[in-house]
């Protein structure tokens, strides 16, 4: 079995940086597969930098960001409306895979498996990413083809600097609500005959189950190394950094297989 030593933390900021997306995606599928598959030795390299002109995260020049008041409103009737929503689901997942590259080089001292877990999610947010772009291809679209929002990446900027809000606040709160809105969305496709994305969504539901659980995870595990009762300190860190109140409907049973307690669940009531 090949063996290889794998400095984590630089090769998650070396695709960090990376401002192409299809390259973006394909390196960090490569990277994952050697993590999962080959067993390799990871270093934990604590001294890492950025250089004085990296940009965080790399993107294409297109989608042109925009405030998520201004996207247009399109009908699913419509491949422009269909694509629109694909494109809009293709950014998300393109934006969670820069958010676990950058869960795994900002936070210095975590344990290893923690940084197994996030190039895991790194990897699979980027399949999902390609799956999508793949399926706009079809449609005559790429991504790039329409606006898009930074919202998801704006929380992950806000929780730089402690690696428990992190947690708290980008895979248990703004990746948690994409549990609550597959169902739905899953739905309009089948319903309109797109049963190729019903099958997309359905493995992305499948995964973002188990991204969620490791946010799960490991929050808990800070909670218990800083002496901190969960469900408090969840409530202090949203108000601490505005995080958006979560609103029904909610994935109840996704929810729980991601790791979310009965009194977590109970609050959302």
């Amino acid at each position: 079995m090949l063996v290889r030593n794998i400095e984590c933390r630089k090769a998650a900021l070396d695709w960090l940086c990376e401002s192409d997306a299809s390259i973006k995606a394909a390196g960090v599928l490569a990277l994952g597969r050697i993590v999962t598959d080959k067993n390799p030795h990871l270093i934990i390299d604590t001294k890492i930098a950025l250089t004085p002109d990296a940009i965080i995260p790399g993107r294409p020049l297109r989608p042109k960001l925009v405030n998520p008041l201004e996207l247009p409103k399109r009908s699913m009737r419509t491949i422009d409306g269909r694509a629109a929503l694909i494109h809009a689901l293709a950014h998300i997942e393109f934006n969670a895979v820069n958010l676990a590259l950058d869960a795994v080089w900002r936070f210095a001292d975590m344990p290893e498996n923690y940084y197994r877990d996030w190039l895991k999610v790194a990897a699979e947010e980027a399949y999902h990413f390609s799956l999508l772009n793949a399926h706009l291809h079809t449609l005559g679209f790429e991504y790039g083809s329409f606006a898009g929002h930074n919202s998801l990446w704006e929380m992950v900027d806000r929780t730089k600097n402690d690696v428990l809000a992190r947690m708290a606040l980008v895979p248990r709160t703004m990746e948690a609500r994409g549990l609550d809105a597959s169902p739905q969305l899953h739905n309009k496709f089948v319903q309109i005959g797109d049963l190729e994305m019903g099958e997309i969504l359905t493995i992305i539901l499948r995964d973002e189950i188990g991204h969620v659980a490791i946010g799960n995870i490991w929050f808990n595990w800070l909670c218990k190394q800083r002496n901190l009762e969960p469900i408090n300190t969840f409530e202090v860190l949203r108000n601490q950094y505005d995080a958006p109140k979560l609103r029904p409907p909610f994935n109840m049973e996704a929810r729980r297989q991601a790791g979310f307690s009965e009194a977590e669940l109970a609050l959302l009531n």
